[in-house]
């Protein structure tokens, strides 16, 4: 069971009159609720005010820590390991598509349940596949949350359908992107990758948590365009996002892998950051 909260009161229901809803006029964040205590929030703090600046909305965000710890005081769930979700989204205008630059945003907050992943899967790794579905390029909110994720409704679905953990979709181009819920790292020869998403994808805070440790680390996470080739030669790869961590991958469709040095490596710095899903 989930409860909502929109900034103040708790809501049931939602307009169908709201932009968020009719035309995905907004964006949301996701968000690891450990202890009670909201995990990475600078980091999805910085993505929201990016994503808000793009796309025209003024947000109370200078309250949203202080909003986000009274629901959480007030919800009936259990916070010492669950799921915050919060929805920025346009606040309601004449009917059609376009509205006033800026615009006030609305926020709601929702919180969910949640179960740790197996830790079987940290250690083995996790099954994956290609999928079919493709990310269309040039988006204006390429990296952004946005509430428009359809395109991961249909790739999710492939997964769901074929029994894997996670798939990788890719552009039109066949560049890979992003996992359905995740960011994908490939490591060759000791050096770690990631895709590119200036053309569409979503920038996780896991992933911008994995870029900054390894770059105080003295070791560079080189980001640039990948294909399945760079898939088929990779010694390593995992996936990451805000609520699992880091977790290896062993299978994507017909290609293996073990858990490598460079994967280990990488849980070991989320670990010792106070990723304790990471923790060996």
């Amino acid at each position: 069971m989930s409860e909502w909260f929109e900034i103040g009161s708790e809501i049931r229901v939602t307009d169908p009159a709201s932009r968020g809803l009719q035309y995905g006029d907004g964006l949301f964040e996701t968000i690891a609720i450990r202890n009670g205590k909201p995990r990475l929030w600078r980091y999805h703090v910085e993505r929201l005010t990016r994503g808000c600046e793009r796309l025209g909305l003024v947000a109370p965000l200078a309250t949203l820590e202080r909003e986000l710890e009274s629901v959480l005081a007030r919800c009936e769930l259990d916070t010492a390991y669950c799921i915050a979700k919060i929805i920025v989204y346009a606040a309601d205008t004449d009917r059609g598509y376009g509205r006033e630059m800026p615009s006030r945003a609305n926020v709601s907050i929702g919180l969910f349940p949640s179960t740790p992943a197996d830790r079987q899967d940290y250690r083995n790794g996790v099954s994956t596949m290609l999928c079919e579905t493709r990310l269309a390029t040039g988006s204006p909110v390429a990296g952004l949350k946005s509430l428009n994720r359809v395109e991961q409704v249909l790739a999710r679905s492939e997964c769901l359908q074929a029994g894997v953990f996670e798939g990788f979709t890719r552009d039109a181009d066949d560049r890979l992107i992003c996992g359905t819920i995740s960011n994908m790292f490939i490591v060759r020869d000791s050096r770690v990758c990631t895709p590119s998403l200036l053309r569409c994808g979503v920038a996780g805070t896991m992933r911008q948590l994995v870029i900054n440790l390894m770059d105080r680390d003295g070791e560079e996470v080189e980001v640039r365009d990948l294909d399945e080739n760079d898939l088929a030669s990779a010694d390593e790869v995992f996936i990451t996002n805000s609520q699992l961590g880091a977790l290896p991958v062993r299978r994507c469709g017909d290609y293996t892998w073990s858990v490598g040095d460079g994967t280990r490596h990488v849980m070991a710095l989320l670990a010792d950051y106070g990723i304790e899903e990471c923790r060996s």
